[in-house]
């Protein structure tokens, strides 16, 4: 009903007349005062499930009293995500994605955090995005923009290039294996770059879900952090939303 009053399908009074409701009730929910904001179906439309990429250190992979640890930014991520979705009136709750990363990716209201190192089924689903993706070469993992096949762009973390407290990460609406729906996804070439992303939500959501829905998508964020506190100054995106064809 807001994106139909925003977008000026109806008028207040016509809506309210189809919708048989008083012209006060369009009124309060016009402003906002029904709930929570419309874009809020960015992210989901019930509880959100947070997959988290873990790993094992230190000791052998194959110790089955070995637990999976998550990074410790990832998990700062998860709880950064989490209070925005709580702003928003969502419940959001965490897993940890054992080695070697398997994830059911066929679930409603699904945000992974974990880098296609952790996963190859994530790495395998990533290969559907003809435009961005990562890569791995002498210098270490980075990501590139091949949506003009006649110049591949890179773009390396900053951390890498130049010791610069700053990151770049990667991030989409996926397919589902199961092709009915999609999932969000966040990667930094370094975990706090996922953090960047959150960040870039939390002034961004509102003119992505205008132009995107929720319908599939890929972008790249880059932020900058502080080196004592690691805590995100700055994000912006620096591609365009890349939309697969028909979408």
């Amino acid at each position: 009903m807001q994106e139909i009053l925003r977008t000026k399908v109806m008028t207040a009074d016509e809506l309210g007349a189809a919708l048989s409701l008083s012209k006060g009730r369009v009124s309060q929910i016009k402003s906002g005062k029904s709930g929570p904001p419309v874009h809020r179906a960015f992210l989901g439309a019930g509880a959100l499930i947070v997959a988290l990429g873990g790993k094992v250190e230190n000791r052998p992979k194959q110790d089955p009293l070995v637990a999976p640890v998550v990074a410790a930014e990832d998990f700062r991520t998860y709880e950064r995500l989490r209070d925005l979705a709580g702003q928003l009136q969502l419940d959001a709750d965490y897993e940890v994605i054992p080695p070697p990363g398997n994830v059911n990716l066929n679930r409603d209201d699904l945000v992974v955090i974990c880098g296609p190192r952790l996963s190859p089924l994530i790495e395998q689903i990533l290969e559907s995005d003809r435009n961005l993706r990562f890569d791995k070469d002498e210098g270490g993992w980075h990501l590139e923009d091949r949506s003009d096949p006649d110049a591949t762009v890179e773009h390396r973390s900053p951390m890498d290039a130049s010791g610069e407290s700053a990151d770049v990460a990667y991030f989409a609406r996926l397919p589902r294996p199961d092709g009915r729906g999609t999932f969000l996804y966040v990667a930094g070439i370094h975990a706090i770059g996922s953090a960047g992303v959150i960040h870039w939500l939390e002034s961004g959501m509102a003119e992505a879900y205008q132009t995107l829905k929720t319908r599939r998508f890929s972008v790249l964020i880059r932020s900058t952090f502080d080196p004592e506190t690691r805590e995100i100054t700055s994000s912006e995106r620096i591609t365009p939303f890349y939309r697969p064809e028909g979408s």
